[in-house]
């Protein structure tokens, strides 16, 4: 279901919103995600955060110890608007904007941060596709895209290139009318499972220039995966190497020209690299536990310690989620500095996720590290956002060489 034409799209919603209203009514103003957004925002918010609470909360323990990666449950989130958020809407998009979809994933990823985070991950791909893609490669692969029939993997890191991703060898060599792709790739989300596969490869010389961008679909002769890898978190999504012998891939399944596949890369990067729903939900287990847990004879809540590392965590919570809208306006109103202040959110908001989630656990003592407590779950799922999509020492990188060159 597409949110063009947005209040009227919700209002079809409004039965589910009662339990995440009286959810909200539980949080202090002080930390309230829907401060700052327009009625419109609110709603769209309040229907992500339902779905969360009703479709994911329940099953995200069971995904994570089974290793299971829910395709109905993200399918029923594509109903709702959610499988190509900034998409345009002719080809099924909701065309919402990066800040609409910042706050979307915040409320989803309370649910499970690991689903959320692959969700993220095809959002991006469809709008690569309908953002550089002609029109009759939008009209091919979005629609199934936007409506989760088909999953779509970013394709990008390789075994010998991680931070320095302009070095890739997966190379693509032209002959006539088609290419033929031979390399592979590393820590593919939805590899193996994805039916849609947004390759960076080399068609050129070293460097970014040499760099090209193609559109591959599962079951094309010599496309094969590695053995799924086992992770410490994100275990609702599958992550495998993508093998590339002698594909032969149509021309027409570039996206964009030869050599522009590397600042299509970083473009996509730009709008998908923060996530920070799992640190509100740790700020919310961590004030119910401190209320309710007893030690000294008295709530944990009474510790003034704990009371002024509770503050500290609820700080960076808000601080980081300023700092990602901040961003996200800036990237959808394509301002020049956009990916600088989308590296220093990353940095920022991944570190800090990570402490606030950590600092949860801590607050929950020997319990915080049991399986049935869905904070450890958390920190687990958070900890590879400060590695993924950029390290964070490579965003120091960026902020600090826009700080000298500027």
């Amino acid at each position: 279901m597409a949110w063009c034409g947005a209040p009227r799209a919700a209002r079809r919603l409004l039965p589910l919103l009662p339990r995440c209203a009286v959810w909200r009514r539980r949080i202090a103003s002080c930390i309230d995600p829907s401060a700052g957004l327009t009625e419109e925002q609110k709603e769209f918010q309040s229907v992500a955060l339902d779905f969360a609470a009703k479709e994911m909360a329940p099953h995200m323990a069971e995904w994570d110890e089974k290793e299971i990666f829910p395709v109905d449950t993200m399918r029923k989130a594509a109903q709702l608007g959610f499988g190509g958020i900034y998409v345009k809407p002719d080809v099924g998009g909701s065309g919402l904007s990066r800040l609409d979809t910042s706050v979307i994933f915040e409320a989803l990823s309370t649910g499970c941060t690991s689903t959320t985070a692959y969700m993220s991950i095809h959002n991006m791909c469809v709008w690569m596709i309908d953002t550089f893609g002609n029109e009759e490669q939008r009209r091919r692969f979005c629609p199934s895209l936007c409506s989760m029939e088909q999953f779509a993997s970013y394709c990008l890191t390789e075994p010998g290139s991680g931070s320095d991703a302009a070095s890739l060898l997966t190379s693509a060599q032209r002959k006539g009318d088609t290419y033929v792709l031979n390399g592979s790739k590393a820590f593919i989300s939805g590899g193996g499972d994805a039916d849609v596969y947004v390759v960076m490869c080399r068609t050129g010389g070293p460097g970014p220039k040499g760099i090209s961008c193609l559109v591959l679909e599962k079951g094309t002769p010599g496309l094969s995966f590695g053995k799924k890898e086992r992770k410490v978190g994100w275990n609702s999504q599958p992550t495998r190497a993508v093998i590339f012998e002698d594909c032969v891939v149509p021309v027409s399944n570039r996206l964009g020209a030869e050599g522009q596949g590397f600042s299509i890369a970083m473009k996509g990067l730009n709008g998908g690299r923060v996530n920070i729903g799992a640190a509100h939900a740790s700020v919310l287990l961590a004030q119910e536990h401190l209320t309710v847990r007893k030690q000294f004879g008295e709530p944990l809540a009474n510790n003034q310690y704990l009371q002024f590392r509770l503050a500290e965590m609820a700080t960076r919570l808000v601080a980081a989620r300023l700092m990602v809208r901040n961003a996200a306006r800036a990237l959808q109103e394509e301002l020049g500095d956009a990916p600088v202040l989308c590296s220093m959110a990353k940095l920022f908001a991944t570190d800090a996720c990570f402490e606030i989630c950590n600092q949860a656990l801590q607050m929950h003592g020997g319990y915080g590290y049991l399986k049935d407590y869905a904070v450890q779950q958390f920190v687990r799922d958070v900890r590879v956002h400060q590695i993924l999509e950029g390290t964070n020492e490579v965003m120091r990188m960026i902020v600090a060489r826009s700080l000298l060159q500027g």
